[in-house]
């Protein structure tokens, strides 16, 4: 049976005419759903009982379960539950804009990364659509306040999830639901090129990041084998069709390993690479874990980095951390209660 959770205001409106009702039993359902959030059917007081169990037959109202919390100054890292007891995790970041909730998008993740804990467990299987706004409902329901932005960057690879995640993102921009402006969506892809260039044909205004974390095509190889199938050459010509095309600016993720990918000269490379492109790069503190080997750039390192690429007029900033004091790198919290 279907969750009603992973239906878009278009699908449900397919629904309501192919059981001889009214479309606008969709905006109905949705205005229930996401802004009364009143998840009981019966109290559904403006749709007729009988339209009210064809759905319940249809349809299932089923919520994972937030089993444990973290929580930091600005920061919580919660473990949930899913219904087939997998395991994944949502971090609330707080902002001076408001509040941001990163997203995982599968249950482990086959990217292969080697600096990302998340990638250490494989993947499992995909999100279904509810489950990925779970997290949103969940959280909010939690710390009874608004999210404001959403960014796909927690376990897996949301272009490897594809058709979830596009509906993931239409449920939750939706003005009548949740209603996240999509310039406050981020999706964070690895560059998984066949479906970058069906992304950018979208209607969709959200943001793009692209996990980049190397200054050259067999330095990327050796730290993410996803490189060997999509080269960083390919990648980059996508990425300035994505530009052309969605006249939107890409993000270029970059995390600061130790004497791995931080010195100079990578620097340099950087800006040659991504010269003339309506880009920044985001240069991420890396966040250590016991699994893995790699070690964070000490922070004149980092600085260092930062002012070669801005000397060679490359937008940049550096990401604040956050959720030092908790398990901070990305599936840490998860592989702990799988090694349970």
């Amino acid at each position: 049976m279907n969750n009603i959770y992973s239906k878009t205001k278009e699908e449900l409106e397919c629904y309501f005419e192919s059981i001889g009702e009214k479309k606008f039993k969709a905006t109905q359902t949705i205005e229930w759903l996401y802004q009364k959030r009143e998840a009981n059917i019966d109290n559904w007081t403006n749709i007729k009982k009988e339209i009210r169990e064809k759905i319940q037959d249809h349809f299932t109202f089923e919520m994972p379960k937030i089993i444990k919390r973290e929580q930091d100054k600005l920061t919580e890292k919660y473990l949930i539950e899913l219904n087939d007891s997998q395991h994944i995790e949502a971090v609330l970041m707080r902002h001076d804009y408001g509040n941001s909730v990163c997203v995982s998008s599968q249950v482990g993740c086959n990217m292969g990364c080697v600096f990302c804990e998340s990638g250490r467990l494989k993947k499992i299987r995909n999100l279904e659509t509810y489950e990925m706004v779970s997290q949103i409902l969940l959280i909010e329901e939690l710390i009874n306040e608004r999210i404001s932005s959403v960014v796909i960057m927690g376990i897996g690879e949301p272009l490897d999830n594809y058709e979830n995640v596009i509906n993931f993102i239409k449920i939750i921009n939706d003005a009548k639901g949740i209603a996240i402006g999509a310039r406050h969506i981020t999706l964070s892809t690895c560059g998984l090129i066949p479906k970058m260039k069906e992304l950018m044909n979208l209607p969709l205004q959200i943001n793009l990041a692209i996990s980049l974390h190397a200054s050259n095509n067999d330095l990327r190889s050796k730290l993410m084998k996803v490189n060997k199938v999509y080269s960083m050459n390919d990648l980059v010509d996508t990425i300035k069709e994505y530009i052309n095309k969605t006249n939107r600016r890409v993000t270029i993720e970059y995390v600061m390993l130790n004497n791995v990918n931080d010195k100079i000269e990578h620097a340099v490379e950087l800006a040659h690479i991504l010269h003339g492109l309506n880009v920044y790069v985001n240069l991420i503190p890396y966040n250590e874990t016991n699994h893995l080997e790699f070690k964070k750039s000490n922070q004149s390192q980092i600085m260092k980095f930062y002012d070669t690429l801005k000397k060679n007029k490359i937008n940049v900033t550096i990401r604040k951390e956050f959720g030092s004091k908790i398990s901070a790198a990305c599936g840490q919290l998860r592989s702990k209660e799988v090694e349970k």
